[in-house]
């Protein structure tokens, strides 16, 4: 950890210098629920976005018997996730890449699912058309692309410029609205989607998300470092400020089959669910 300025790295650094190892919005449950509404068959192909350690794509090849290409651009964690993936005996079902998340287009394979957690949030709205547009152009016929997100109900603007200077990153949340249209405008139709209440930071979420020693871990890193305690606090000051306003946001969405898919897009019939669990 010595090596990262926590004066100035953004966010996801500093979480993950302190311990954390799953830094979703919604925690490892709105990740099981996108799961569910994958429907994942036995044989078909996922890729993942920025997979990081390898965990999901253990997950999804153990539990649902999927082939999972994980697209990671740190060299340190690619090392590492072939290595957990190896240990884990999924080597035949996994490949790790190193690869941009913004140079998708560089990769010519279809797949039957593109997921992707806590990405588009950290982009500019033209950095989210393309990857979404890529994205789309990824997907088979029909596929879907499986996403989990952070989500501003309101005061998108506000938000924003508080993230910022807080997190130090081009974080912008979009409301639930906005996200579905910025779907719709890269040619994917929304089927599902599902909001709740943001879990990043929430301890009895980071006991389930971590376990018991790494949440112990995290917490002792944040006593006796004073940098990183800082901004840790800074980060869950916003988030409480915000707790109305910000929150998760999971989303199924599917690539057009045909022509017919247009008509179904611009129909707007979008299966909508509401999370109410509380902080």
């Amino acid at each position: 950890m010595g090596h990262i300025n926590f004066e100035t790295a953004p966010s996801y650094q500093i979480l993950a210098a302190a311990g954390k190892k799953v830094l979703r919005p919604g925690g490892r449950s709105a990740t099981r629920q996108l799961f569910g509404w994958a429907n994942f068959q036995p044989g078909e192909k996922v890729l993942e976005l920025a997979s990081s350690f390898g965990e999901s794509a253990i997950a999804m090849a153990r539990q649902y018997h999927v082939k999972v290409v994980g697209l990671e651009r740190n060299p340190d964690s690619v090392t590492l996730a072939k290595a957990n993936i190896a240990a884990a005996g999924l080597s035949d079902q996994i490949e790790i890449i190193e690869g941009n998340v913004l140079q998708l287009d560089h990769l010519t394979e279809k797949f039957d699912y593109v997921l992707a957690e806590a990405i588009l949030t950290m982009q500019s709205a033209s950095g989210k058309a393309k990857i979404l547009e890529d994205i789309r152009d990824r997907l088979k016929p029909g596929g879907k692309f499986l996403s989990h997100e952070l989500i501003a109900r309101s005061r998108e603007a506000e938000i924003h410029e508080v993230l910022s200077a807080t997190i130090r990153a081009n974080s912008t949340p979009l409301s639930e609205a906005h996200w579905i249209a910025t779907y719709k405008d890269a040619g994917l139709i929304v089927q599902q989607d599902q909001i709740g209440a943001m879990k990043l930071l929430n301890p009895w979420q980071m006991l389930q998300d971590e376990g018991t020693k790494a949440m112990l871990r995290f917490f002792w890193n944040l006593c006796t470092q004073v940098l990183l305690r800082r901004q840790v606090l800074a980060m869950l000051h916003v988030f409480y400020q915000y707790r109305e306003d910000l929150g998760y946001i999971i989303m199924t969405a599917s690539s057009p089959i045909d022509s017919l898919g247009e008509i179904i897009q611009d129909s707007g019939q979008v299966g909508s669910l509401r999370a109410t669990s509380g902080n």
